[in-house]
């Protein structure tokens, strides 16, 4: 049966009818918009002081080595322990390094290992805590919900991105990047107040394997279940090869005159495809094909990406970066779909962990693998041939799965 106009919308029942979920979204919303602020000081800072891709590519390895790290030894645990409990912790600890980067950020002089070294702590309490927050949506959901939940979830996530950037580039213009930071610590409060008001919860597997039993568990279900397997290396493929921010800033100095206000429309481009697709998330929700949709939205942002490389006017290249933005989001939530779905309670913290590793590590990987590209070459050079290897991953992937492509939920 078509979809009507109304059931293309996103589906926002999850939010009227389960208020747990509704708390949490609103303070992760918050927290997201703030993160966003964070994002773009801590990248702007490393530029300014530097004035080298490479170094701007470092970030990406900051965040990307404690996410690998510290996921994995999680997944350890994270299906021991009482998941609440260690949300909370782990935000605290963000609010605490939150504040630590606003000092290195107000201090006179080159803070720029100091801040390297903070991003990376707060990308590992962040390893911690995403996967455990991922893994506690579907008990606040009933399974019609699930998918519709993570729309919502990702819209979130593209609400922060349409505003953050642009406003950090006007803060940061106007004040300076630890004005941006301090912005960023602070809703981290928003995001303790949702996750305090969540129902107390209990470990899941207390008879299943621990420690580094626990571990290899994990990733053989991974590595067993085509589904699961199939959405994580498609995403691989997608962000390793392809992530973008990294060259922002090289390719505003090369093509838009350096500005950090057109800096930050680079990334607020790809928030307004992303909200737009949000928004429409009905038609990747409501047929439940998302297996297709994921693989659908891979191809799309690789060729919206290509496009961008090869742009040298502005407006085309924002144009270009929304639909990737667009095809992203529908990626993301069919990603998110396909993997909960398929993950029995057992082993869902364990499996989130392992989809927090791909879906933030494989990013910031990217983004080193594109400053460094970039810093031998040039920006347009290293997002075109980043793109081309994108589609072909992502090709390969559509080829080699063929429960991935039939998958109906």
């Amino acid at each position: 049966m078509p979809l009507t106009p109304l059931a293309a919308l996103v589906d926002v029942r999850p939010l009227r009818e389960h208020p747990p979920f509704r708390r949490l979204w609103l303070g992760s919303t918050a927290s997201g918009i703030g993160g966003q602020f964070g994002a773009f000081a801590v990248t702007y800072y490393v530029w300014d002081r530097t004035r080298s891709p490479a170094m701007v590519g470092l970030v990406g390895l900051a965040v990307a080595a404690p996410i690998v790290v510290v996921a994995l030894a999680g997944s350890a645990f994270i299906d021991q322990a009482d998941r609440r409990r260690l949300a909370l912790l782990t935000t605290a600890g963000q609010l605490v390094t939150g504040l630590l980067m606003v000092l290195v950020a107000a201090l006179p002089g080159n803070g720029v290992w100091a801040m390297l070294g903070l991003t990376a702590a707060a990308s590992a309490l962040s390893a911690l805590g995403t996967p455990v927050l991922r893994s506690l949506i579907p008990g606040l959901l009933p399974p019609a919900r699930l998918a519709a939940g993570l729309a919502l979830t990702h819209l979130s996530f593209q609400l922060a991105m349409l505003v953050g950037p642009a406003l950090a580039g006007v803060v940061t213009a106007a004040s300076g990047t630890a004005w941006c930071l301090a912005i960023d610590a602070v809703t981290f409060v928003a995001a303790l107040a949702g996750i305090a008001a969540l129902p107390r919860t209990a470990p899941v597997a207390a008879a299943g394997p621990r420690g580094l039993a626990a571990i290899v568990d994990g990733i053989r279900f991974t590595a067993r279940s085509p589904v699961v397997r199939g959405a994580l290396l498609s995403d691989l493929c997608a962000t390793f090869l392809a992530m973008p921010w990294a060259l922002f800033p090289l390719l505003n100095a090369e093509r838009f005159g350096g500005s950090p206000q057109v800096l930050g429309l680079f990334g607020s481009a790809i928030a307004v495809g992303g909200v737009l697709a949000s928004a429409l998330s009905g038609l990747a929700t409501r047929p439940g094909r998302p297996g297709l949709v994921l693989l659908g939205g891979g191809v799309a942002w690789g060729a919206a990406l290509g496009v961008a490389g090869l742009s040298t006017r502005l407006p085309l290249t924002l144009a270009a970066l929304a639909v990737a933005g667009a095809a992203d989001t529908w990626a993301v939530i069919s990603r998110g779909t396909a993997v909960q779905t398929t993950t029995p309670e057992s082993h869902r913290g364990r499996v989130a962990a392992l989809e927090h590793i791909a879906g933030s590590a494989g990013p910031q990987l990217g983004n080193l693998r594109a400053g460094l590209v970039a810093a031998a070459t040039s920006g347009g050079f290293a997002m075109v041939t980043g793109a081309a290897a994108s589609l072909l991953g992502v090709g390969l992937v559509a080829l080699l799965s063929p429960r991935l492509r039939a998958l109906r939920v």
